[in-house]
């Protein structure tokens, strides 16, 4: 049996297509500074958080109001032994309609209790999308990082 990757999940009283809206605006949610475009397939985008972590991601699936699926392709991070960690593991956002709004599920597929990062990355995905995006898709307004003021222990001590 294969160890569970990270997901989670949230309902908001929005349309599938407004929560899509506010998954590819990940200036919006993530981070204030990105690099390239997420608004295609093939597209490719990154950023960096100085001496912390640097990530590139390629779209890999885009269903308007139902699903977008990013590739990590490039992953650098400061605080692990092991680089490959990330890389060639899939991010997934399945957007379904409930109760006359809509539930994201939020999957790191290759993100497993095993690798090092693990906590890290869960507090951190449990932030940026448990709460930045669910408040973008909600209200309009999301809690992005801005990476150049961005540090690992601000990041830690943001997530408790």
């Amino acid at each position: 049996m294969s160890t569970p990757s990270y997901t989670t999940s949230f309902t908001v009283d929005r349309t599938p297509d407004q929560v899509f809206d506010a998954v590819v605006d990940v200036r919006g949610w993530w981070m204030t500074k990105i690099d390239g475009d997420d608004r295609a397939v093939g597209d490719d985008f990154s950023f960096r958080v100085p001496g912390v972590h640097s990530c590139t991601m390629r779209v890999t699936e885009l269903v308007p109001g139902e699903k977008v699926v990013w590739t990590v392709v490039e992953n650098h991070m400061s605080f692990i032994s092991d680089q490959s960690e990330w890389l060639g593991t899939e991010v997934r956002f399945e957007l379904s309609p409930e109760d006359g709004g809509t539930q994201l599920r939020f999957t790191h597929d290759g993100l497993v209790p095993t690798y090092e990062c693990f906590e890290i990355c869960r507090n951190a995905w449990t932030f940026y999308v448990g709460d930045s995006l669910r408040s973008l898709a909600a209200t309009g307004e999301g809690k992005p990082s801005d990476p150049d003021t961005l540090s690992l222990g601000a990041e830690a001590a943001r997530m408790d």
